[in-house]
């Protein structure tokens, strides 16, 4: 295979080129939404197209990306496994407002993931951004915390990546390219038993469908907006600092978190 032929492999094989692709090529007419076939010179015509959650970059989505991060441990030998006592493979969760998540893989590792919802000042994302020590060894020390049976257990993997969310912390709805593009975003991390219904309900408004559905408050609303830099970073790093103290104080909500709970807004991992 040739350079071509394998910078095109990796494209299909990248989600954000091949959202990128997407919303690139999607282009609004006349007589419809064209998106491509097979290729970007290979165009079909559609009358409605439902845009990918991951390309759909419309300027009118008012939407933050943080960026969640986890660790997974080397295999759990039968004395280790004894010893913490997770026979039955559930998978678990703490009650913070910055919470963990940890689930036992098919090999007997640990992943253990949260915590940190970290923002990056004017949506930062990339590359850089997947790897940040300071959370991986936040989340390493809160996993001993939690294990200390398992002191001296060695990560072998670690990850970050970019979470979609907005202020309700759920999906939102809404239409873009002239009402002829649906989108459904802002899952905020939730988005693999909910993705299925934000599907039928997109399917249903790109389809004109008065639905059940579509009749619900959450669909016919937005949430609101994040402000502008530079209040939008200021905004979520105070409010990320208030929820970590209220889990210090055992939940005790401080002034600004109960201001935002009666404004309907809030923001945690």
């Amino acid at each position: 295979m040739g350079p071509r032929g394998r910078r095109a492999r990796r494209r299909r094989s990248d989600p954000r080129a091949l959202a990128g692709h997407w919303a690139g090529a999607l282009r609004c007419r006349r007589a419809g939404v064209y998106r491509p076939r097979d290729g970007p010179r290979q165009p079909r015509r559609a009358r409605h197209e439902r845009l990918p959650a991951a390309g759909a970059g419309h300027p009118a989505l008012r939407r933050a990306a943080v960026y969640d991060y986890a660790l997974v441990t080397e295999p759990l030998d039968r004395e280790r496994r004894g010893s913490i006592g997770w026979t039955r493979r559930q998978g678990l969760t703490d009650l913070g407002n910055q919470f963990h998540y940890y689930r036992l893989t098919s090999d007997d590792r640990i992943l253990w993931g949260g915590y940190d919802a970290v923002y990056n000042f004017a949506n930062g994302m990339g590359p850089r951004h997947d790897e940040r020590a300071a959370s991986f060894e936040l989340l390493a020390g809160h996993f001993f915390e939690t294990f200390p049976q398992l002191e001296g257990l060695r990560f072998t993997h670690r990850w970050g990546g970019a979470i979609d969310t907005c202020s309700r912390f759920s999906v939102m709805f809404g239409r873009a390219l002239g009402g002829s593009a649906v989108y459904a975003v802002g899952y905020t991390g939730l988005g693999v038993a909910a993705s299925r219904f934000g599907a039928r309900v997109a399917l249903d408004l790109v389809d004109g469908r008065d639905t059940e559905r579509t009749r619900l408050t959450m669909v016919r609303t937005k949430p609101v907006p994040f402000p502008p830099e530079p209040l939008r970073w200021a905004g979520i790093t105070l409010t990320r600092r208030a929820l970590a103290k209220a889990d210090r104080r055992d939940g005790r909500r401080g002034p600004w978190l109960r201001l935002l709970d009666r404004l309907g807004l809030g923001f945690d991992s």
